[in-house]
């Protein structure tokens, strides 16, 4: 099975991760976590040049998201998002009972003027997005942060695949919170850690609704270690970017539109054809794509990006569904055959001449 769906890293973590677990299975898993991952904060403290009490580790940054519309949001509060984006969004401002509002992207996937009006509680924006894998500038990041109402929560889950960041904007905007995951860059997707970067007095509210031991002892042992060997991370993203651009390059050869990604995964399109036929052909083969079967987006694919191999895998079987659609439709348009049969021009004063038109499509 080659899984290209869920934006998973396809090489594993430091190997002073593995290591690490290996010493923390031990029978100190009798005894519950640091709530305040003190040890885990401490280093990315040191990785991020922030200070320690701006940093708030979750289970995962899904669970730093839950957090923030818990400790902020009451029902019928406005929630404001660029669309399409992260769909848990949506999902857990129902869940408070807030109100959704969903700015349109541009077809470019530039930041909509309108998100910053939208008098909302609280912002998100996913940055790089997904599912487009492009990045907001610094510069309209920071703009909007100095526009919105209330909060701007940004989605950094992707960014170390990227060419920018906004944690600089945390020191001068104390309504900026900027989430990170270890899920991606740092392949621990399985352990469930993120770390939410924001001012204290902002922390402080979601320290009053977060679970008191929301991180496992396992999962800050690892993520510490994953942390403190930051070059064998480094190296992985560098791998997945070379293989991010011969993934754009090949299927683009193959007439899709790709637009420029700053993730570890391309949004592959055939505007206004939709795409579900092509990902279940895959999946049939034992690829696994992203299709959304949602409006705007039937025509695309998100796909991650796996080793070279899965790649070369994924091409080569979109090569031969290509080749396949190519001759279906060759053998369709041969069933309906048109002939014109012209008759002599007429002379004067004849009748117009009739046209013979004979249509032949295996019927009549």
């Amino acid at each position: 099975m080659i899984k290209l769906n869920t934006n998973e890293n396809p090489y594993p973590p430091s190997p002073a991760v593995l290591e690490t677990l290996a010493r923390a299975a031990d029978a100190s898993v009798r005894l519950y976590p640091d709530p305040e991952a003190r040890a885990l904060r401490a280093r990315a403290a040191e990785v991020y040049g922030v200070p320690m009490d701006h940093l708030l580790a979750g289970n995962g940054s899904d669970e730093l998201l839950a957090l923030v519309l818990r400790a902020t949001v009451d029902p019928g509060d406005r929630v404001a998002f660029p669309v399409p984006t992260y769909s848990l969004y949506e999902t857990l401002v129902a869940v408070q009972g807030g109100e959704s509002v969903q700015v349109p992207f541009a077809d470019d996937f530039r930041l909509p003027p309108a998100l910053g009006r939208a008098r909302a509680r609280v912002t998100f924006l996913c940055n790089p997005n997904s599912p487009s894998g492009t990045l907001v500038p610094l510069a309209e990041v920071e703009a909007l942060a100095r526009e919105v109402a209330g909060v701007l929560v940004v989605d950094e889950a992707y960014v170390d695949f990227a060419s920018g960041h906004a944690l600089g904007l945390v020191a001068r905007l104390p309504n900026v919170l900027v989430l990170r995951t270890l899920s991606k860059s740092f392949s621990l997707a399985g352990l469930r850690v993120g770390l939410a970067v924001g001012h204290p007095e902002l922390l402080a509210g979601l320290r009053t609704v977060k679970d008191s031991y929301n991180v496992s002892r396992l999962s800050q042992a690892a993520a510490v270690a994953a942390l403190g060997d930051l070059p064998a991370m480094q190296a992985n993203v560098a791998r997945v970017r070379a293989t991010r651009a011969r993934l754009t390059a090949g299927l683009e050869r193959l007439a899709f539109r790709v637009l420029p990604s700053e993730a570890n995964f391309v949004l592959a399109r055939r505007p206004g054809v939709d795409q579900g036929p092509v990902a279940r052909a895959l999946a049939a083969r034992d690829i696994l794509v992203r299709h959304f079967a949602r409006p705007g987006l039937e025509d695309a694919l998100r796909i991650t990006v796996g080793t070279d191999d899965e790649v070369d895998a994924l091409l080569a079987a979109l090569g031969v569904q290509g080749k396949a659609n190519a001759l279906r439709s060759c053998k369709a348009s041969r069933k309906v055959r048109t002939r014109i049969r012209m008759v002599p021009r007429r002379s004067p004063g004849a009748p117009w001449p009739r046209f013979c038109l004979t249509v032949r499509d295996g019927r009549r």
